[in-house]
């Protein structure tokens, strides 16, 4: 679709357009095309997503409209939005994971969101069974023969019952990021394959473009449309 640029703030990396439609849409720095940044009064094309604009590119720019450089890396492809302020290192993942994200179960976790989670989970897991464990070792419920782990076991299983929800939320995230259905997560109460599926589903990429349960997650290098030679 066509459109005009209305505002672009380059220091908060967004801006609106007015698109040939007569509806008014945003747009990231992430979701413009080219080395540089089109002043007010560009004319674009674009792709509209809800009131979101996504793939801008000028088509040309009115006279006397400046054009910014643009301070964004430039790289093969571009990064989808998502939501740009959330960060996309493996802790951040896993921190939201374990608040924001806690009982979520819709929208989408791409490959690395899903494998920080459980990279943290597992160190988690370690940390606290050592220490419930090390307690258990200094009350002397380690050195005889029936002796009882019983704080080691007691934190332990408090801490699963609690990473329940959490791992089944961002599994059935991952799911819908290839553009699944969350119900396949059932598939874990078949004997021996059903695990071994939904592992596999773990390592597909995500999908590249928007799908029912939300756009492609931050971070995704998503190829450029082909744009034919004018």
């Amino acid at each position: 679709m066509r459109g005009e640029v209305l505002h672009y703030d380059e220091t908060q990396g967004f801006g609106f357009l007015a698109g040939s439609d007569g509806n008014r849409y945003a747009f990231a720095r992430e979701d413009l095309r080219g080395t540089a940044v089109p002043g007010k009064g560009t004319q674009i094309e674009f792709q509209p997503s809800g009131s979101q604009a996504r793939d801008v590119f000028a088509i040309h720019t009115q006279v006397g409209a400046p054009e910014i450089a643009s301070t964004a890396p430039q790289h093969f492809g571009r990064m989808a939005v998502g939501n740009p302020d959330e960060g996309t290192g493996l802790w951040s993942y896993f921190w939201r994971g374990m608040t924001a994200n806690y009982a979520n179960f819709s929208g989408r976790a791409r490959r690395k969101e899903f494998w920080g989670f459980y990279l943290f989970w597992a160190i988690l897991i370690v940390l606290v069974a050592g220490a419930g464990f090390g307690v258990d070792g200094a009350l002397g419920n380690l050195e005889t023969g029936d002796g009882y782990p019983v704080a080691g076991l007691s934190v332990l299983g408090l801490l699963v019952l609690a990473g329940i929800v959490p791992n089944i939320a961002i599994t059935v995230r991952r799911i819908h990021d290839l553009g699944l259905s969350g119900w396949f997560y059932l598939l874990i109460l078949l004997p021996y394959v059903g695990g071994l599926i939904l592992f596999v589903f773990t390592l597909i990429p995500s999908q590249k473009h928007e799908n029912r349960w939300g756009p492609v997650p931050a971070g995704v290098r998503v190829p450029p449309p082909y744009v034919p030679a004018a």
